[in-house]
């Protein structure tokens, strides 16, 4: 369910308040939603935001596209890497636009 990055970062495919339920139980600290709520099948972000928070989990809507990540968006993901308890889980539909996501923070040095 969740696929491990690099140190501390993981990615992962849609969650639901069960999800983040196991999240919290494997030990992640920050949650990031990376999938826009108007997607077809997204689970709303403030359903997983609300699961996270209540599990003392700190939580991040970060929606990005799925072909196009822009330059603003991948500062933003930085900005919160940068201040993130670790470890950190990122997810969108299947947790490949999450994985590029980082990939790209990366490379701002």
């Amino acid at each position: 369910m969740f696929q491990e990055i690099d140190d501390g970062i993981s990615v992962a495919g849609q969650l639901d308040e069960s999800g983040i339920a196991a999240a919290i139980e494997a030990g992640f600290r920050t949650i990031i939603c990376n999938r826009p709520d108007s997607e077809d099948g997204a689970v709303p972000h403030m359903v997983t935001e609300a699961a996270a928070q209540q599990g003392g989990v700190t939580f991040h809507y970060l929606p990005v596209q799925s072909a196009l990540q822009t330059p603003d968006d991948v500062r933003q993901m930085a900005d919160i890497l940068a201040s993130a308890e670790k470890p950190v889980l990122a997810y969108c539909r299947s947790g490949a636009r999450s994985a590029n996501l980082y990939g790209l923070t990366l490379q701002l040095g």
